[in-house]
């Protein structure tokens, strides 16, 4: 074995984390850059590299975007720089690695130069074009090493390959792409969008009558021939790689984010292009570069691979199309999707004090169930092996075998993407920002970091499930107040006395599973103590809420007739043994959280 192949099986964490980190800098880089183009502050920070004159300049300032652009990109550099001597230093031999990291740094030079001549006033419009491609292309051979070094074949270190006809496909939807975003940052930076009107088709009569009016409808033909091959490709990716979980997800994220960023597009067109949306279109168009990318570079490293006919998933016709989309229902929590409804739909009628309208409660409710579904799903392929060790969960679709992990993964990630989007298009972007919060807060902090690390990881977990009201509130009324926190408050103190009573009944389950849920860890005896004092202050915490402009009378009897109900049922776990008090606490509490966000509506209401 050669000193780099040597170095491969031993890579330094450090080298995955700065090169990541470089990734990261990069992409806020660009992100930071489309804002400077959105909201014109360009003009408050002329010259290079200082910002008029000044090298450094207060938050309140006007040139505080830009100048936090050129903060970025000397720290983009300086990771690449890092990153590009510790490869020459332990990858000399590995052309992927460093030829990658040697190109973007021939970039990066280059980028540098343009920089300077898109801060110079009345530059050339070719210009920011060529600055935006050479930004797609850094980011993109950092990418690129990054996933061979993340891949689990990164020991061997295979060449890429793309003898498949698959592979075929996902360079020829990359070329695509490529075309699809140049031609569409030229309008952009041309300011010309005017020129064509309307979506797919230009709304003036054909032919159009210049340049820019033929450059529009250019980019809507090549956009046309990217959505066909998109369609295809995602397609061939669920019927022939769902054994292959990172090509499965992210062909499929590739193909939510392409018809996303066309949707901001539709959107900008019928609401006179607001800036955040103009952003975000822009952002996710090189969120689809770097989905992509990956998907590129996944592809030529497995392309060699073959899967052996015990690993081979069966097809859609084995499995029944009844149960297929059962077994996708469940990944979803349907249950516990309806009861998080439920509080979104209370959330929308208090705040707005009235009936929402049919169109804004479908979008909400829709958007709502895709990301509380779409998060299930995703927390089902993080517990895959968990729950094939719990009697519970074993006979969920992914433990039992019935779907593959990675038709699991790419469900949820396709789930939770739209979500957002559909929150922006149809309902409002702080709606859309809570939902994102949410997710990331379930997914990433509850399931992953909080779980199996703490006991008390359905107590700060519990936030995830207490968004939802916020997000029903914030899409009716567009903006949240004090009165709306304590929706969220009375989910997150109800979320630890209803999972408790429910570990309490399946502590064995979680004890294999090595879960810390609080009876496997301090005992039943505690954990029962502990419903009833949270529940006593679940109680008090609704029957103040009037005081604070939240609920009248109605609200109040029921509160305390629904309340005393619940404290009775957690006295009773505390004082009596067994799991039959606990299974009756679990589910009176879930009866108890939706018929007190009733409640509070039809107080609303009257």
């Amino acid at each position: 074995m050669n000193s780099g192949q040597e170095s491969v099986q031993k890579v330094a964490p450090a080298f995955r984390y700065l090169l990541l980190s470089t990734a990261i800098l990069a992409f806020t880089l660009i992100v930071v850059g489309i804002s400077i183009r959105v909201t014109d502050s360009g003009d408050f920070c002329v010259g290079w590299p200082t910002c008029s004159g000044n090298w450094i300049v207060s938050p309140q300032y006007s040139a505080f975007i830009p100048y936090l652009h050129r903060v970025l990109a000397a720290l983009t550099g300086l990771g690449l720089i890092t990153s590009l001597a510790y490869a020459w230093w332990r990858y000399r031999e590995q052309l992927w690695i460093l030829g990658s990291l040697s190109v973007a740094f021939g970039l990066m030079v280059i980028q540098v130069i343009m920089g300077r001549l898109v801060v110079t006033p009345n530059s050339l419009l070719p210009v920011s074009i060529i600055h935006f491609a050479l930004s797609l292309g850094i980011l993109g051979l950092i990418i690129v090493p990054l996933v061979f070094l993340y891949h689990p074949s990164s020991s061997k270190f295979p060449s890429l390959n793309y003898s498949t006809r698959f592979s075929w496909l996902v360079l020829l939807n990359l070329v695509a792409l490529l075309a699809l975003f140049l031609s569409g940052s030229w309008l952009s930076a041309s300011g010309t969008p005017a020129y064509c009107q309307g979506w797919p088709l230009c709304a003036q009569l054909l032919p159009p009558g210049d340049f820019f009016g033929w450059l529009n409808l250019a980019h809507r033909a090549v956009t046309f021939i990217s959505a066909i091959l998109m369609i295809f490709l995602v397609f061939q990716a669920w019927r022939t790689q769902r054994s292959r979980t990172a090509i499965l997800v992210a062909s499929t994220a590739t193909g939510v984010l392409f018809f996303m960023q066309a949707l901001m597009g539709n959107v900008e067109s019928a609401q006179n292009y607001p800036s955040y949306l103009i952003g975000l279109h822009a952002i996710t168009a090189v969120a689809v570069w770097i989905s992509m990318l990956i998907l590129v570079t996944l592809v030529g490293l497995e392309a060699h691979l073959t899967i052996d006919d015990s690993e081979k998933p069966l097809s859609w016709s084995e499995r029944g199309i009844k149960q297929l989309l059962l077994d996708y229902l469940m990944l979803t929590k349907p249950i516990v999707v309806a009861l998080l409804l439920v509080t979104t739909f209370a959330g929308m009628v208090v705040g707005a004090r009235s009936w929402p309208s049919l169109n804004l409660t479908f979008w909400t409710l829709l958007a709502g169930f895709l990301a509380a579904g779409g998060s299930g799903a995703i927390n089902q392929y993080i517990d895959r092996q968990d729950d094939n060790k719990m009697q519970r969960t074993a006979k969920r679709p992914i433990p039992s075998g019935r779907l593959t992990p990675g038709e699991g993964l790419a469900f949820g990630v396709a789930a939770t993407l739209i979500s957002f989007y559909l929150m922006v298009a149809k309902v409002n972007f702080l709606a859309a920002i809570l939902t994102l919060a949410g997710i990331i807060y379930y997914v990433l902090l509850y399931s992953i970091l909080l779980k199996k690390t703490t006991v008390q990881n359905i107590v700060i977990g519990g936030g995830a499930g207490a968004i939802p009201p916020l997000i029903g509130w914030a899409a009716a009324t567009g903006s949240l107040n004090i009165p709306s926190l304590f929706l969220f408050a009375v989910v997150f103190m109800w979320t630890p006395p209803h999972f408790w009573a429910l570990a309490l009944v399946r502590q064995k389950d979680y004890a294999r599973a090595g879960v810390p849920m609080l009876p496997v860890v301090r005992g039943e005896r505690e954990t029962r103590w502990q419903i009833f004092i949270y529940t006593i202050e679940l109680v008090a915490l609704t029957l103040i809420m009037p005081l604070f402009g939240l609920g009248g009378g109605i609200y109040l009897v029921s509160a305390v007739l629904l309340g005393g109900l619940l404290l009775y049922s957690a006295w009773r776990v505390y004082r009596e043994e067994g799991n039959k008090v606990a299974w009756k606490m679990y589910r009176h509490s879930s009866m108890y959280l939706a018929f007190l966000f009733v409640a509070l509506m039809v107080d609303a209401l009257l």
